[in-house]
């Protein structure tokens, strides 16, 4: 079952309103006295729903929920759809500039200080999650998968688990690496990341780019499962197929 209602946040677009979409697993109103791990995603309305997908086509991630009955929270918040990288801005922990996209300002902070601080505690209040770091998750794609990454390096306090489809490793690669080497990081967190063939076949760079980030990671001791998908591309489409992949990792001999 998905819920889904209006939500705002100041610190980025003042009163403008944005969905979120909330996943109640089915077990969820027939056993009243259970409690649930959360996992936190960006770009919502790519999520669940096909009609409202920017592209036409989601994940299905309810679907594939229910079919295996996960017992799972999900919540996702849609992201800015401002022509003026409204979205880049709100998912890039720094601010960059490249040629074809100019000077994006980083608002990720922001953004993930709301996730933590606003957004997080609603959700705790209003549905029976399990609050604690060990069930508290965060999962994206593209700059959402960026973002995903960063939550789980800088704020490892809160979430214990990441998924990172696709992430845009490209923005600010210097940065990236001084946080994974000075994050303060637990022996516990865990890490799913992943890239599809065919996307990597086009960007040499990237390439490069996800090695190092791989690298990097496991020397901080993440456990880290990565994976190369055999022609995966950078849509929902493809994204979709990793679900079990991701889901298995964040949910591996979870306690609670």
């Amino acid at each position: 079952m998905v819920q889904k209602w209006s939500v705002t946040i100041p610190e980025l677009t003042e009163d403008e309103a944005r969905g979120v979409y909330l996943y109640l697993p089915k077990s969820y109103d027939w056993e009243p006295d259970r409690h649930y791990p959360v996992l936190y995603m960006f770009d919502g309305h790519n999520v669940f729903f096909d009609s409202d997908a920017t592209y036409g086509k989601s994940w299905g991630l309810g679907e594939f929920l229910d079919a295996f009955e996960v017992p799972l929270i999900v919540a996702a918040v849609e992201c800015n759809h401002h022509p003026d990288n409204g979205r880049l801005s709100e998912y890039s922990p720094y601010t960059f500039y490249e040629p074809d996209l100019g000077h994006v300002t980083g608002r990720g902070k922001i953004t993930m200080d709301w996730f933590v601080n606003t957004f997080k505690p609603s959700i705790d209040r209003r549905f029976r999650t399990l609050p604690d770091r060990q069930h508290t998750f965060i999962a994206g794609s593209s700059m959402g998968g960026l973002m995903s990454l960063y939550a789980l390096l800088e704020y490892n306090h809160v979430f214990s688990r990441a998924a990172a489809l696709s992430p845009s490793l490209w923005v600010t690669p210097e940065r990236l690496a001084r946080l994974v080497r000075g994050a303060e990081v637990r022996s516990d967190t865990v890490l799913y990341m992943d890239y599809g063939s065919r996307e990597l076949g086009n960007h040499e760079l990237m390439q490069g780019q996800f090695a190092r980030v791989t690298g990097q990671l496991l020397n901080r001791g993440i456990k880290l499962t990565c994976r190369i998908v055999p022609g995966g591309d950078h849509c929902e489409a493809s994204w979709e197929k990793q679900i079990p992949f991701f889901i298995e990792t964040l949910m591996y001999e979870l306690d609670g």
